[in-house]
């Protein structure tokens, strides 16, 4: 789920970046880019993956 998260903030970015579209300090290109990172790095993480690790297998 964070990867398509990520994926969308990455999109995101690019679409600022590639329009130059002006945008308070907030939410500028190089801002949106770093919370995909964030998410990413959760999802490579296994954070937010959607496993219950407590499950077990009879």
């Amino acid at each position: 789920m964070l990867g398509i998260v990520a994926a969308v903030l990455f999109f995101i970015a690019f679409l600022i970046n590639a329009a130059d579209i002006a945008t308070n300090d907030v939410f500028a290109s190089v801002n949106i880019m770093l919370l995909g990172l964030t998410a990413l790095a959760l999802h490579v993480a296994g954070i937010g993956s959607g496993w219950g690790g407590r499950a077990r297998r009879r």
